[in-house]
């Protein structure tokens, strides 16, 4: 199975539409997850692992299981 990979415009979307500045601060937290590619575009993350992260870090925020 392929995995559910998210960009940073996903994660915006994940954690309420937040501004793109909030989320690259985000993104850049030392106890964020770590992106698994750096592409042209911009960083890519698991799906699962920044879902993780908002349920620990932001459980109003947490998406719905898969």
């Amino acid at each position: 199975m392929m995995p559910y990979l998210l960009g940073t415009h996903e994660i915006r979307l994940r954690l309420g539409n937040i501004s793109r500045q909030r989320v690259h601060q985000i993104v850049n937290y030392r106890h964020f997850p770590k992106p698994i590619a750096h592409l042209a575009l911009g960083n890519v993350w698991l799906a699962d692992d920044v879902d993780a992260w908002i349920r620990e870090h932001r459980p109003k925020n947490a998406p719905l299981t898969r």
